[in-house]
Protein backbone atom coordinates (compact mmCIF):
# COMPACT_ATOMS: atom_id res chain seq x y z
CA UNK A 1 0.00 0.00 0.00
CA UNK A 2 1.49 3.37 -1.30
CA UNK A 3 1.18 5.96 1.54
CA UNK A 4 2.44 9.12 1.01
CA UNK A 5 6.34 8.67 0.55
CA UNK A 6 6.42 5.64 2.19
CA UNK A 7 5.84 1.62 1.47
CA UNK A 8 3.55 -0.17 3.65
CA UNK A 9 2.21 -3.87 3.84
CA UNK A 10 -1.33 -4.79 4.99
CA UNK A 11 -1.83 -8.41 5.30
CA UNK A 12 -4.84 -10.68 6.04
CA UNK A 13 -5.64 -14.26 5.36
CA UNK A 14 -6.65 -15.49 1.92
CA UNK A 15 -10.19 -16.46 3.05
CA UNK A 16 -11.02 -13.16 5.03
CA UNK A 17 -12.67 -10.13 4.68
CA UNK A 18 -14.17 -9.09 0.69
CA UNK A 19 -10.58 -9.67 -0.44
CA UNK A 20 -10.53 -13.11 0.29
CA UNK A 21 -14.00 -13.83 -0.49
CA UNK A 22 -13.20 -12.64 -4.24
CA UNK A 23 -9.58 -14.88 -3.57
CA UNK A 24 -12.13 -17.68 -2.98
CA UNK A 25 -14.80 -17.04 -4.77
CA UNK A 26 -13.13 -15.62 -7.89
CA UNK A 27 -16.24 -13.28 -8.47
CA UNK A 28 -15.67 -9.47 -9.10
CA UNK A 29 -17.26 -7.38 -6.25
CA UNK A 30 -18.88 -4.21 -6.37
CA UNK A 31 -19.97 -2.54 -3.16
CA UNK A 32 -21.52 0.78 -1.79
CA UNK A 33 -21.48 0.32 1.56
CA UNK A 34 -18.28 -1.83 3.15
CA UNK A 35 -19.18 -1.22 6.48
CA UNK A 36 -22.79 -2.72 6.01
CA UNK A 37 -21.13 -5.88 4.28
CA UNK A 38 -20.46 -8.08 7.31
CA UNK A 39 -17.34 -10.00 5.09
CA UNK A 40 -15.67 -6.20 5.20
CA UNK A 41 -12.69 -6.39 7.96
CA UNK A 42 -13.49 -2.94 10.07
CA UNK A 43 -10.00 -3.37 11.93
CA UNK A 44 -7.96 -2.79 8.72
CA UNK A 45 -9.30 0.55 8.70
CA UNK A 46 -8.91 1.47 12.39
CA UNK A 47 -5.39 0.11 12.17
CA UNK A 48 -4.54 2.28 9.34
CA UNK A 49 -6.79 5.61 9.91
CA UNK A 50 -8.41 4.90 6.80
CA UNK A 51 -11.99 5.22 6.28
CA UNK A 52 -13.27 2.76 3.10
CA UNK A 53 -16.60 4.10 1.46
CA UNK A 54 -16.75 2.12 -1.44
CA UNK A 55 -15.06 -1.34 -2.86
CA UNK A 56 -14.51 -2.62 -6.18
CA UNK A 57 -12.71 -6.05 -5.78
CA UNK A 58 -11.68 -8.40 -8.71
CA UNK A 59 -9.53 -11.78 -8.90
CA UNK A 60 -6.41 -11.64 -10.55
CA UNK A 61 -5.88 -15.10 -12.94
CA UNK A 62 -3.47 -15.98 -14.78
CA UNK A 63 -3.20 -17.71 -18.32
CA UNK A 64 -3.52 -20.81 -16.18
CA UNK A 65 -7.08 -19.96 -15.09
CA UNK A 66 -5.39 -20.00 -11.44
CA UNK A 67 -6.97 -17.08 -9.53
CA UNK A 68 -2.89 -15.13 -7.71
CA UNK A 69 -4.25 -12.53 -6.15
CA UNK A 70 -6.77 -9.33 -5.95
CA UNK A 71 -7.01 -6.09 -7.32
CA UNK A 72 -9.18 -3.18 -5.48
CA UNK A 73 -10.07 -0.12 -6.30
CA UNK A 74 -11.53 2.42 -3.22
CA UNK A 75 -13.86 5.29 -2.21
CA UNK A 76 -15.03 6.16 -6.17
CA UNK A 77 -15.02 10.52 -5.89
CA UNK A 78 -18.58 11.55 -6.01
CA UNK A 79 -20.56 8.44 -6.62
CA UNK A 80 -19.72 3.93 -6.47
CA UNK A 81 -18.01 2.07 -9.01
CA UNK A 82 -19.74 1.54 -12.24
CA UNK A 83 -19.90 -0.84 -14.88
CA UNK A 84 -17.55 0.77 -17.18
CA UNK A 85 -15.14 0.97 -13.80
CA UNK A 86 -15.50 -2.64 -13.87
CA UNK A 87 -14.44 -2.72 -17.63
CA UNK A 88 -11.77 -0.38 -16.83
CA UNK A 89 -9.84 -2.60 -14.06
CA UNK A 90 -10.39 -5.75 -15.51
CA UNK A 91 -8.48 -4.51 -18.34
CA UNK A 92 -6.05 -3.33 -15.78
CA UNK A 93 -6.10 -6.26 -14.04
CA UNK A 94 -4.89 -8.43 -17.39
CA UNK A 95 -2.39 -6.24 -17.10
CA UNK A 96 -1.58 -7.75 -13.86
CA UNK A 97 -1.89 -10.60 -14.27
CA UNK A 98 0.62 -10.37 -16.92
CA UNK A 99 3.14 -8.63 -15.06
CA UNK A 100 3.55 -10.78 -11.94
CA UNK A 101 3.17 -14.02 -14.56
CA UNK A 102 6.61 -12.11 -15.94
CA UNK A 103 7.94 -11.11 -12.68
CA UNK A 104 7.49 -15.07 -11.13
CA UNK A 105 8.83 -16.32 -14.09
CA UNK A 106 11.91 -13.78 -14.30
CA UNK A 107 12.33 -15.20 -10.82
CA UNK A 108 12.44 -18.61 -11.35
CA UNK A 109 14.49 -18.61 -14.00
CA UNK A 110 16.75 -16.42 -12.11
CA UNK A 111 16.47 -19.27 -9.57
CA UNK A 112 16.90 -21.86 -11.66
CA UNK A 113 19.56 -20.60 -13.59
CA UNK A 114 21.44 -19.71 -10.31
CA UNK A 115 20.51 -23.30 -9.55
CA UNK A 116 22.49 -25.03 -12.44
CA UNK A 117 24.91 -22.94 -12.07
CA UNK A 118 25.50 -23.79 -8.36
CA UNK A 119 25.47 -27.30 -9.66
CA UNK A 120 28.15 -26.83 -12.61
CA UNK A 121 30.26 -24.73 -9.72
CA UNK A 122 29.88 -28.67 -7.49
CA UNK A 123 30.34 -30.65 -9.94
CA UNK A 124 33.36 -32.28 -10.23
CA UNK A 125 33.49 -33.06 -13.73
CA UNK A 126 34.39 -30.80 -16.23
CA UNK A 127 31.67 -29.57 -18.46
CA UNK A 128 31.54 -27.72 -21.90
CA UNK A 129 28.77 -26.44 -23.92
CA UNK A 130 29.29 -25.54 -27.81
CA UNK A 131 26.70 -24.12 -30.07
CA UNK A 132 25.77 -25.08 -33.64
CA UNK A 133 29.15 -23.40 -35.19
CA UNK A 134 31.34 -25.50 -32.65
CA UNK A 135 32.48 -22.56 -30.39
CA UNK A 136 32.57 -22.60 -27.15
CA UNK A 137 29.66 -20.64 -24.93
CA UNK A 138 30.19 -22.07 -21.45
CA UNK A 139 32.53 -23.53 -19.10
CA UNK A 140 32.72 -25.06 -15.30
CA UNK A 141 35.55 -24.23 -12.51
CA UNK A 142 36.50 -28.43 -13.10
CA UNK A 143 36.69 -28.16 -16.89
CA UNK A 144 38.58 -24.90 -16.33
CA UNK A 145 40.75 -27.03 -13.75
CA UNK A 146 41.30 -30.17 -16.46
CA UNK A 147 41.88 -28.17 -18.97
CA UNK A 148 44.44 -25.98 -17.60
CA UNK A 149 42.26 -22.64 -18.79
CA UNK A 150 41.37 -19.78 -18.22
CA UNK A 151 37.70 -18.84 -19.28
CA UNK A 152 38.80 -16.27 -21.79
CA UNK A 153 41.15 -18.68 -23.48
CA UNK A 154 38.01 -20.73 -24.17
CA UNK A 155 34.89 -19.40 -24.58
CA UNK A 156 33.90 -18.08 -28.07
CA UNK A 157 37.08 -20.22 -29.52
CA UNK A 158 36.28 -22.69 -32.14
CA UNK A 159 37.08 -26.22 -30.32
CA UNK A 160 39.02 -27.23 -32.75
CA UNK A 161 41.14 -24.34 -32.39
CA UNK A 162 41.57 -25.87 -29.36
CA UNK A 163 42.18 -29.19 -29.67
CA UNK A 164 44.18 -30.21 -32.38
CA UNK A 165 47.28 -32.56 -33.10
CA UNK A 166 47.16 -35.35 -30.93
CA UNK A 167 43.71 -33.81 -28.99
CA UNK A 168 42.06 -34.06 -32.73
CA UNK A 169 40.45 -37.26 -31.17
CA UNK A 170 38.05 -34.51 -29.13
CA UNK A 171 36.61 -32.87 -32.03
CA UNK A 172 36.83 -35.79 -34.35
CA UNK A 173 34.09 -37.57 -31.29
CA UNK A 174 32.11 -34.03 -31.49
CA UNK A 175 31.80 -34.74 -35.51
CA UNK A 176 30.56 -38.33 -35.04
CA UNK A 177 27.92 -37.17 -32.71
CA UNK A 178 26.48 -34.59 -35.05
CA UNK A 179 26.69 -36.81 -37.82
CA UNK A 180 24.84 -40.15 -36.05
CA UNK A 181 22.92 -37.24 -33.25
CA UNK A 182 23.36 -40.25 -30.78
CA UNK A 183 26.07 -39.68 -27.36
CA UNK A 184 29.34 -40.88 -27.55
CA UNK A 185 31.83 -41.77 -24.94
CA UNK A 186 35.88 -42.24 -25.43
CA UNK A 187 37.60 -43.78 -22.25
CA UNK A 188 40.84 -43.50 -20.97
CA UNK A 189 42.16 -41.03 -23.51
CA UNK A 190 45.50 -38.83 -23.03
CA UNK A 191 45.06 -35.03 -23.31
CA UNK A 192 47.84 -33.03 -24.31
CA UNK A 193 47.63 -29.76 -22.69
CA UNK A 194 50.11 -27.23 -22.77
CA UNK A 195 51.03 -27.46 -19.03
CA UNK A 196 51.34 -31.18 -19.13
CA UNK A 197 49.02 -34.46 -19.88
CA UNK A 198 45.37 -35.40 -18.23
CA UNK A 199 43.47 -38.46 -18.59
CA UNK A 200 40.32 -38.13 -19.29
CA UNK A 201 36.95 -40.05 -19.77
CA UNK A 202 34.82 -37.92 -22.38
CA UNK A 203 31.20 -37.81 -23.30
CA UNK A 204 29.68 -35.89 -26.33
CA UNK A 205 26.16 -34.99 -25.74
CA UNK A 206 23.68 -33.42 -28.42
CA UNK A 207 21.71 -30.49 -27.16
CA UNK A 208 18.54 -30.70 -28.91
CA UNK A 209 15.87 -27.96 -28.60
CA UNK A 210 11.74 -27.66 -28.36
CA UNK A 211 11.79 -28.38 -32.12
CA UNK A 212 14.27 -31.44 -32.45
CA UNK A 213 16.51 -29.43 -33.43
CA UNK A 214 20.70 -29.83 -32.86
CA UNK A 215 21.39 -26.46 -31.31
CA UNK A 216 25.07 -27.48 -29.91
CA UNK A 217 26.93 -29.74 -28.28
CA UNK A 218 28.00 -30.66 -24.51
CA UNK A 219 31.30 -32.10 -23.67
CA UNK A 220 31.26 -34.01 -20.34
CA UNK A 221 35.06 -34.74 -18.86
CA UNK A 222 36.00 -36.66 -15.64
CA UNK A 223 39.46 -36.33 -14.78
CA UNK A 224 40.90 -40.01 -13.83
CA UNK A 225 44.54 -38.54 -14.12
CA UNK A 226 44.87 -39.63 -10.35
CA UNK A 227 42.66 -42.69 -10.74
CA UNK A 228 45.16 -44.05 -13.63
CA UNK A 229 48.19 -43.11 -11.33
CA UNK A 230 46.58 -45.19 -9.21
CA UNK A 231 45.79 -48.11 -10.83
CA UNK A 232 49.70 -47.88 -12.89
CA UNK A 233 50.99 -48.31 -9.22
CA UNK A 234 48.46 -51.09 -8.17
CA UNK A 235 49.63 -52.81 -11.40
CA UNK A 236 52.90 -52.92 -9.94
CA UNK A 237 51.72 -55.55 -6.92
CA UNK A 238 48.54 -57.27 -8.44
CA UNK A 239 46.67 -58.11 -12.21
CA UNK A 240 44.89 -55.44 -13.88
CA UNK A 241 41.77 -57.43 -13.19
CA UNK A 242 42.65 -57.51 -9.21
CA UNK A 243 43.32 -53.72 -9.55
CA UNK A 244 40.08 -52.99 -11.44
CA UNK A 245 38.07 -54.71 -8.85
CA UNK A 246 39.50 -52.72 -5.92
CA UNK A 247 39.17 -49.66 -7.42
CA UNK A 248 35.15 -50.28 -7.94
CA UNK A 249 35.16 -51.90 -4.66
CA UNK A 250 36.00 -48.76 -2.77
CA UNK A 251 38.27 -49.09 0.72
CA UNK A 252 36.21 -50.80 2.34
CA UNK A 253 37.67 -53.84 0.97
CA UNK A 254 41.13 -53.66 2.55
CA UNK A 255 39.49 -53.59 5.82
CA UNK A 256 40.90 -56.58 8.06
CA UNK A 257 38.89 -59.63 7.68
CA UNK A 258 39.30 -63.60 7.75
CA UNK A 259 39.85 -64.69 4.52
CA UNK A 260 40.89 -68.09 2.60
CA UNK A 261 43.63 -67.80 0.11
CA UNK A 262 46.64 -69.65 -1.12
CA UNK A 263 50.22 -68.01 0.45
CA UNK A 264 53.41 -68.51 -1.98
CA UNK A 265 56.79 -67.98 -0.33
CA UNK A 266 60.27 -68.43 -2.80
CA UNK A 267 64.09 -68.01 -1.82
CA UNK A 268 66.72 -67.77 -3.63
CA UNK A 269 69.74 -70.43 -2.74
CA UNK A 270 72.74 -69.69 -1.30
CA UNK A 271 72.19 -65.95 -1.53
CA UNK A 272 74.60 -64.76 1.05
CA UNK A 273 77.22 -66.66 -0.56
CA UNK A 274 76.37 -65.36 -4.27
CA UNK A 275 76.19 -61.89 -2.52
CA UNK A 276 79.89 -62.41 -1.31
CA UNK A 277 81.18 -63.10 -3.88
CA UNK A 278 79.76 -60.88 -6.43
CA UNK A 279 79.62 -57.93 -4.66
CA UNK A 280 77.03 -55.37 -4.18
CA UNK A 281 76.61 -53.69 -7.54
CA UNK A 282 76.39 -56.91 -9.02
CA UNK A 283 73.68 -58.51 -6.27
CA UNK A 284 71.32 -55.64 -6.94
CA UNK A 285 71.58 -56.32 -10.69
CA UNK A 286 71.05 -59.88 -9.99
CA UNK A 287 68.18 -59.23 -7.87
CA UNK A 288 66.54 -56.87 -10.24
CA UNK A 289 67.47 -59.17 -13.39
CA UNK A 290 65.19 -62.09 -10.88
CA UNK A 291 62.61 -60.27 -9.73
CA UNK A 292 61.64 -58.60 -13.14
CA UNK A 293 60.73 -62.52 -14.44
CA UNK A 294 60.00 -63.97 -11.25
CA UNK A 295 57.03 -60.58 -10.81
CA UNK A 296 55.76 -61.12 -14.36
CA UNK A 297 54.99 -65.02 -13.67
CA UNK A 298 53.34 -64.07 -10.50
CA UNK A 299 50.94 -61.17 -12.14
CA UNK A 300 49.86 -63.47 -14.90
CA UNK A 301 48.46 -65.66 -12.90
CA UNK A 302 46.38 -62.84 -11.10
CA UNK A 303 48.33 -63.35 -7.97
CA UNK A 304 48.88 -60.28 -5.66
CA UNK A 305 52.74 -59.55 -5.35
CA UNK A 306 52.92 -59.02 -0.66
CA UNK A 307 56.39 -57.95 -0.39
CA UNK A 308 60.21 -58.44 -0.92
CA UNK A 309 61.67 -59.57 2.08
CA UNK A 310 65.52 -59.64 1.24
CA UNK A 311 65.98 -62.35 -1.70
CA UNK A 312 62.62 -63.50 -0.97
CA UNK A 313 59.06 -63.02 -2.80
CA UNK A 314 55.91 -63.36 -0.64
CA UNK A 315 52.47 -63.92 -2.92
CA UNK A 316 49.12 -63.69 -2.13
CA UNK A 317 46.02 -65.86 -4.28
CA UNK A 318 42.72 -65.11 -3.10
CA UNK A 319 43.11 -61.99 -1.57
CA UNK A 320 41.70 -59.52 -1.63
CA UNK A 321 39.01 -61.30 -3.75
CA UNK A 322 37.98 -65.10 -4.07
CA UNK A 323 38.54 -66.91 -6.83
CA UNK A 324 37.28 -70.21 -7.90
CA UNK A 325 41.07 -71.27 -8.25
CA UNK A 326 43.50 -69.45 -6.11
CA UNK A 327 45.39 -72.60 -5.49
CA UNK A 328 45.24 -73.68 -8.44
CA UNK A 329 46.56 -70.22 -9.79
CA UNK A 330 49.44 -70.45 -6.93
CA UNK A 331 50.67 -73.83 -7.72
CA UNK A 332 50.73 -72.85 -11.34
CA UNK A 333 52.94 -69.82 -10.70
CA UNK A 334 55.21 -72.04 -8.75
CA UNK A 335 56.01 -74.46 -11.81
CA UNK A 336 56.40 -71.17 -14.12
CA UNK A 337 58.77 -69.67 -11.77
CA UNK A 338 61.39 -72.58 -12.45
CA UNK A 339 60.66 -72.72 -16.42
CA UNK A 340 61.69 -68.81 -15.86
CA UNK A 341 64.01 -69.40 -14.08
CA UNK A 342 65.34 -72.23 -16.44
CA UNK A 343 65.54 -69.40 -19.51
CA UNK A 344 67.27 -66.71 -17.41
CA UNK A 345 70.22 -69.36 -16.27
CA UNK A 346 70.86 -69.77 -20.07
CA UNK A 347 70.92 -65.81 -20.11
CA UNK A 348 73.21 -65.87 -17.28
CA UNK A 349 75.15 -68.56 -18.53
CA UNK A 350 75.84 -66.56 -22.12
CA UNK A 351 77.37 -64.03 -19.80
CA UNK A 352 79.28 -66.23 -18.08
CA UNK A 353 77.11 -65.61 -14.42
CA UNK A 354 76.41 -68.25 -11.82
CA UNK A 355 73.01 -69.82 -12.52
CA UNK A 356 70.44 -68.81 -9.66
CA UNK A 357 68.87 -71.58 -7.31
CA UNK A 358 65.06 -70.79 -6.04
CA UNK A 359 63.23 -72.96 -3.76
CA UNK A 360 59.51 -72.39 -3.11
CA UNK A 361 56.33 -73.12 -0.28
CA UNK A 362 52.95 -73.41 -1.13
CA UNK A 363 50.21 -73.47 1.71
CA UNK A 364 46.37 -72.49 2.03
CA UNK A 365 44.16 -71.97 4.58
CA UNK A 366 42.39 -69.39 6.64
CA UNK A 367 44.31 -65.99 7.19
CA UNK A 368 43.89 -62.57 8.46
CA UNK A 369 44.29 -59.83 5.42
CA UNK A 370 44.21 -56.19 5.48
CA UNK A 371 45.88 -52.81 6.56
CA UNK A 372 48.10 -53.93 8.94
CA UNK A 373 51.31 -51.43 10.58
CA UNK A 374 50.95 -48.28 12.20
CA UNK A 375 48.97 -44.88 11.46
CA UNK A 376 52.06 -43.40 9.80
CA UNK A 377 53.05 -46.58 7.58
CA UNK A 378 50.77 -49.37 7.15
CA UNK A 379 51.13 -52.49 4.80
CA UNK A 380 48.01 -54.93 3.22
CA UNK A 381 49.41 -57.73 3.93
CA UNK A 382 48.29 -61.67 5.74
CA UNK A 383 48.98 -63.41 8.62
CA UNK A 384 48.30 -66.54 10.14
CA UNK A 385 49.40 -70.44 10.34
CA UNK A 386 49.29 -70.61 6.61
CA UNK A 387 51.66 -68.11 5.74
CA UNK A 388 54.36 -69.04 8.48
CA UNK A 389 53.47 -72.53 6.92
CA UNK A 390 53.92 -71.71 3.31
CA UNK A 391 57.55 -70.57 4.81
CA UNK A 392 58.23 -73.35 6.86
CA UNK A 393 57.88 -75.19 3.14
CA UNK A 394 60.10 -72.83 1.58
CA UNK A 395 62.85 -73.71 3.94
CA UNK A 396 62.03 -77.35 3.82
CA UNK A 397 62.98 -77.41 0.18
CA UNK A 398 66.70 -77.38 0.52
CA UNK A 399 66.41 -80.44 2.91
CA UNK A 400 64.10 -82.38 0.61
CA UNK A 401 66.41 -80.78 -2.18
CA UNK A 402 63.30 -80.36 -4.65
CA UNK A 403 62.02 -76.99 -6.01
CA UNK A 404 58.54 -76.47 -4.74
CA UNK A 405 56.83 -77.66 -1.81
CA UNK A 406 53.25 -77.54 -0.97
CA UNK A 407 50.84 -78.44 1.94
CA UNK A 408 47.84 -81.26 2.19
CA UNK A 409 45.86 -78.17 2.33
CA UNK A 410 46.77 -76.54 -0.74
CA UNK A 411 46.64 -79.95 -2.78
CA UNK A 412 42.85 -80.27 -1.58
CA UNK A 413 41.92 -77.11 -2.99
CA UNK A 414 43.09 -77.90 -6.46
CA UNK A 415 40.62 -78.54 -9.18
CA UNK A 416 43.13 -79.21 -12.09
CA UNK A 417 45.35 -82.12 -13.46
CA UNK A 418 48.72 -81.21 -11.37
CA UNK A 419 51.72 -83.76 -11.11
CA UNK A 420 52.29 -84.12 -8.03
CA UNK A 421 54.50 -86.69 -5.78
CA UNK A 422 54.30 -87.06 -1.90
CA UNK A 423 57.17 -86.33 -0.12
CA UNK A 424 56.40 -86.86 4.01
CA UNK A 425 54.49 -86.59 6.65
CA UNK A 426 56.44 -83.23 7.83
CA UNK A 427 55.99 -81.64 11.34
CA UNK A 428 57.49 -78.58 11.34
CA UNK A 429 59.17 -76.43 14.04
CA UNK A 430 56.46 -74.68 16.07
CA UNK A 431 53.32 -77.16 15.21
CA UNK A 432 52.41 -80.18 16.73
CA UNK A 433 49.78 -81.68 14.32
CA UNK A 434 51.95 -83.16 11.07
CA UNK A 435 51.14 -82.17 7.59
CA UNK A 436 51.63 -84.44 4.29
CA UNK A 437 53.70 -82.33 1.95
CA UNK A 438 53.89 -82.47 -1.74
CA UNK A 439 56.11 -81.81 -4.65
CA UNK A 440 54.76 -80.10 -7.50
CA UNK A 441 56.35 -81.72 -10.24
CA UNK A 442 55.03 -79.80 -13.85
CA UNK A 443 57.82 -77.84 -14.50
CA UNK A 444 60.46 -80.62 -14.53
CA UNK A 445 62.26 -81.76 -17.98
CA UNK A 446 63.63 -84.50 -18.85
CA UNK A 447 67.02 -83.07 -18.45
CA UNK A 448 66.02 -82.55 -14.96
CA UNK A 449 64.21 -84.83 -13.75
CA UNK A 450 65.31 -88.24 -15.97
CA UNK A 451 62.75 -91.40 -16.91
CA UNK A 452 60.38 -89.30 -14.19
CA UNK A 453 57.07 -91.73 -14.77
CA UNK A 454 59.24 -94.67 -13.69
CA UNK A 455 61.04 -93.13 -10.82
CA UNK A 456 58.07 -91.80 -9.39
CA UNK A 457 55.87 -94.53 -10.15
CA UNK A 458 58.82 -96.54 -7.66
CA UNK A 459 59.33 -94.22 -4.99
CA UNK A 460 55.18 -94.25 -4.55
CA UNK A 461 55.20 -97.65 -4.23
CA UNK A 462 58.13 -97.30 -1.77
CA UNK A 463 56.18 -94.62 0.22
CA UNK A 464 53.55 -97.05 0.85
CA UNK A 465 55.95 -99.94 1.79
CA UNK A 466 57.79 -97.28 4.33
CA UNK A 467 54.81 -96.49 5.64
CA UNK A 468 53.46 -100.18 6.83
CA UNK A 469 57.05 -100.45 7.83
CA UNK A 470 58.10 -103.31 5.06
CA UNK A 471 61.75 -100.84 5.00
CA UNK A 472 63.79 -103.60 3.65
CA UNK A 473 61.39 -103.44 0.36
CA UNK A 474 60.84 -99.79 0.75
CA UNK A 475 65.05 -99.58 0.16
CA UNK A 476 64.59 -101.22 -2.67
CA UNK A 477 62.21 -99.05 -4.61
CA UNK A 478 64.17 -96.36 -3.59
CA UNK A 479 67.11 -97.88 -4.72
CA UNK A 480 65.52 -98.53 -7.92
CA UNK A 481 64.22 -94.50 -8.31
CA UNK A 482 67.60 -93.65 -7.65
CA UNK A 483 69.07 -95.54 -10.32
CA UNK A 484 66.59 -93.90 -13.03
CA UNK A 485 67.36 -90.29 -11.08
CA UNK A 486 70.82 -90.69 -9.43
CA UNK A 487 70.01 -86.98 -8.29
CA UNK A 488 66.72 -87.56 -6.59
CA UNK A 489 66.89 -86.42 -3.19
CA UNK A 490 63.69 -87.45 -1.59
CA UNK A 491 64.45 -90.94 -2.54
CA UNK A 492 68.08 -90.89 -0.85
CA UNK A 493 66.26 -89.91 2.09
CA UNK A 494 64.50 -92.57 2.47
CA UNK A 495 66.87 -95.30 1.64
CA UNK A 496 68.99 -93.62 4.82
CA UNK A 497 65.56 -93.57 7.00
CA UNK A 498 65.19 -97.30 5.80
CA UNK A 499 68.60 -98.58 6.55
CA UNK A 500 67.96 -96.47 10.29
CA UNK A 501 64.81 -98.36 10.80
CA UNK A 502 66.35 -101.53 9.70
CA UNK A 503 68.85 -101.48 12.43
CA UNK A 504 66.62 -99.69 14.98
CA UNK A 505 62.99 -100.82 14.72
CA UNK A 506 60.87 -97.51 15.52
CA UNK A 507 58.27 -97.96 18.55
CA UNK A 508 54.92 -100.15 17.73
CA UNK A 509 53.45 -96.89 18.19
CA UNK A 510 55.52 -94.99 15.01
CA UNK A 511 53.21 -93.22 12.38
CA UNK A 512 55.41 -92.30 10.07
CA UNK A 513 55.98 -88.41 10.73
CA UNK A 514 58.88 -87.08 10.10
CA UNK A 515 59.99 -83.70 12.42
CA UNK A 516 61.65 -80.90 11.05
CA UNK A 517 63.61 -78.86 13.86
CA UNK A 518 65.26 -76.19 11.84
CA UNK A 519 62.79 -73.38 10.27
Amino acid sequence: MAEEQEIKEIRIPADRGIAGDVFMSRQTENIADPYSDPRFNKDVDRRTGYHTESILAMPIVNKAGECIGVTQALNKHGSRFTAKDETRLAAFTAQIAIALENAKLFEDVLNERNYNEGILRSTTDGIVTLDADDRILTANDAALRILKQGRADLIGHPLGELFNGPNTWVPNTLERVKQSGRREIAVEMELHLEHGAASVNLAVNPLIDVNEEQMGSMLVLEDITSEKRIRSTMARYMSPEIADQLLAAGESVLGGKDQKASILFSDVRNFTTMSEALGARETVSMLNEYFERMVDVVLTHRGVLDKFIGDAVMALFGVPFNGAHDADDAVKVANAMFVALRTLNRERHADGKPPIGIGVGISTGIVVVGNIGSTKRMEYTAIGDSVNLASRLESATKYYGVGVLLSEFTRQELSTRTRLREIDLLRVKGKHEPVAIYEAMDHVTEETFPSLPQAVERYIEGIRLYRERAFKDARACFAATLALNPADRPSRLYVERCEHFLESPPPPDWDGVWTLTTK
